[in-house]
């Protein structure tokens, strides 16, 4: 078990900033979501499970031969999507959390990532700029158990700040860790990008 890797693609937010279902907004002529998927090189990972409560999501998810996990409560905050995906992957030595709404992030990225975690399996790995953390990031299983801890809207920087110690960061380019949260950074991207 101990450098096998799962991935748990968060899809199931309700986009409060962006005020509608921001997986669907295209970027260059691809949905974020869609973007996102093709970001995961399935090959890296035991099990890939792709946690959301859209019903298109998990068509999509399936497409890709994906575990399509559905989120009845995505009210009950980012916890409860760490913790559908945990129970989906079921037993890895290391899990990989990949956010949904970095549409530049390179799925060459995301392989190196692996890659460096399995290096160091004890360690939490993440992606950076500047040294600056992003996302996605991997936990160790041996974190699992704070993770299924989190409650609401506590995600994994809770348990990142416990162990500052234990983070290795993989610089990658800036854009790369670029998110859309609101319609304003939706339309800087599409401008940067010419789509």
């Amino acid at each position: 078990m101990a450098q096998t890797l799962g991935c748990v693609v968060m899809a199931a937010g309700n986009a409060r900033r962006f005020g509608d279902n921001k997986l669907a907004a295209g970027v260059r002529g691809r949905s974020l979501i869609l973007r996102a998927l093709e970001a995961v090189p399935g090959e890296e990972f035991e099990t890939v499970a792709a946690v959301t409560q859209y019903p298109e999501v998990l068509a999509l998810a399936e497409r890709f031969h994906f575990s399509a996990v559905r989120n009845e409560h995505p009210d009950w905050g980012i916890s409860h999507t760490i913790r559908l995906g945990l129970d989906a992957l079921g037993n890895c030595g290391g899990a990989m959390f990949l956010v949904s709404d970095q549409p530049l992030l390179r799925r060459e990225s995301v392989r190196a990532l692996a890659e460096l975690w399995r290096s160091q399996p004890d360690k939490i790995a993440a992606l950076a700029h500047g040294g600056v953390r992003g996302n996605p990031c991997v936990f160790p299983a041996r974190l699992f158990p704070e993770l299924l801890a989190l409650r609401e809207d506590c995600g994994g920087n809770t348990v990142i700040r416990r162990h500052e110690e234990d983070l290795v960061l993989l610089e990658v380019p800036e854009e790369e860790l670029t998110d859309v949260d609101t319609p304003e950074a939706l339309r800087q991207l599409r401008a940067q990008t010419d789509a």
